[in-house]
């Protein structure tokens, strides 16, 4: 049984179960009967599956971009297609997209999800969560808003009220949502039981979602994010200097920690750098589980937590807040080609900025 404290306080347990047996599944048949169940369906024809799966029927603008086929992680050039411009959508010329190491997993499998080819390209966002955490959320912050997929408006459909052609936008980690659950209500829409994220997704269409290392965009303008005048898309160069480095902190100082690191690592250091009540919130997805003792944590009444990225609102106010205040994060900005050694360089840990693949001038289709 798993050593953890909301077990102990009320006789849970952590089980698992798969299918059922045939006489289970005779016996459940029969109640269903008996007791007149049937389920809610949807009845389909043989060409529809067919069709529901075709990105050429449901998808036919064309499209261009980076994707791996296979573990390898590869990426080379990948014709594709996206959806035309709908009553409440917006389509927008892909000029910049970062590279996060959550696209390293996912391009070789390592989280066991992929679905091949993948093209990645997504923006990450977290929010502030507190004043006490604000000195680590800085770093935290910064790394969230330079992983950016950013562009200008080509098209907008009928129904579109917050843009026009012609505007910069973003787009993050989410294109659709259901948008009537409490996380949805919430504004947390990237918590939806139904949400879709941005690449290596099934969309409510049947087709598969592909990211920003590609020429154009196509999203709900409900999760396209309003990029403000006064930042430049490719904002980031020099501009902002990280102060902090967990090195130089003593033992036992710290309310909160953000941990963003994607890779294996040992957190146990991290909890020794809490006060008593101290917070780590890992916002990171190593490939494999880390080490979690629990004494650490007991000593000091310490939490450990998780979040993913922030929702449509908290992206936005962070887009804001950084316009405002003119916080752009150091980047290394490179040649499309140049995507499978910045991979390899970012396995190796061999990065000290944010990569930002320059679309606009280097993804050169055949």
């Amino acid at each position: 049984m798993a050593n953890s404290k909301s077990n102990m306080t009320g006789r849970k347990l952590v089980a698992a179960s798969g299918i059922g047996g045939m006489k289970e599944t005779q016996e459940m048949i029969d109640f269903a009967a008996k007791h007149n169940i049937s389920p809610n369906i949807e009845l389909i024809t043989m060409d529809y599956v067919i069709m529901a799966k075709s990105q050429e029927v449901e998808d036919p603008v064309k499209a261009f971009g980076w994707a791996a086929r296979d573990t390898s992680g590869v990426l080379s050039p990948f014709k594709f297609t996206r959806r035309t411009t709908g009553d409440h959508d917006v389509t927008f010329k892909v000029l910049y997209c970062g590279i996060c190491h959550s696209d390293l997993h996912m391009v070789k499998n390592e989280w066991g999800v992929t679905l091949y080819p993948v093209l990645p390209g997504k923006v990450k966002a977290v929010k502030n969560a507190s004043n006490s955490l604000l000195l680590i959320n800085r770093v935290n912050y910064l790394d969230r808003y330079r992983h950016e997929l950013v562009g200008i408006v080509t098209e907008i459909g009928s129904k579109v009220q917050k843009f026009k052609v012609g505007d910069k936008v973003g787009l993050g980690t989410t294109v659709e949502s259901c948008r009537s659950c409490d996380n949805c209500a919430y504004d947390l829409e990237n918590y939806c039981p139904k949400v879709v994220q941005t690449y290596n997704s099934i969309d409510y269409d049947g087709t598969t979602t592909y990211g920003g290392y590609s020429d154009i965009m196509v999203a709900n303008e409900h999760f396209v994010v309003q990029w403000p005048e006064n930042m430049a898309l490719d904002a980031g160069k020099t501009d902002y200097e990280t102060v902090f480095y967990l090195s130089m902190a003593a033992m036992g100082t710290m309310d909160g920690i953000i941990d963003t690191v994607s890779a294996v690592h040992p957190i146990v250091p991290l909890i020794g750098l809490l006060k008593t009540h101290g917070k780590l919130v890992m916002v990171g997805g190593p490939e494999k589980p880390l080490e979690l003792p629990v004494f650490p944590l007991l000593m000091g009444r310490k939490l450990v937590a998780g979040s993913i990225t922030g929702g449509m609102k908290e992206t936005q106010e962070m887009i804001d807040f950084a316009a405002k205040h003119n916080i752009t994060p150091n980047i290394e900005l490179i040649p499309m080609d140049y995507v499978n050694t910045a991979m390899e360089r970012l396995a190796k840990a061999d990065v000290r900025y944010r990569f930002v693949i320059d679309i606009r001038s280097t993804l050169n289709a055949p």
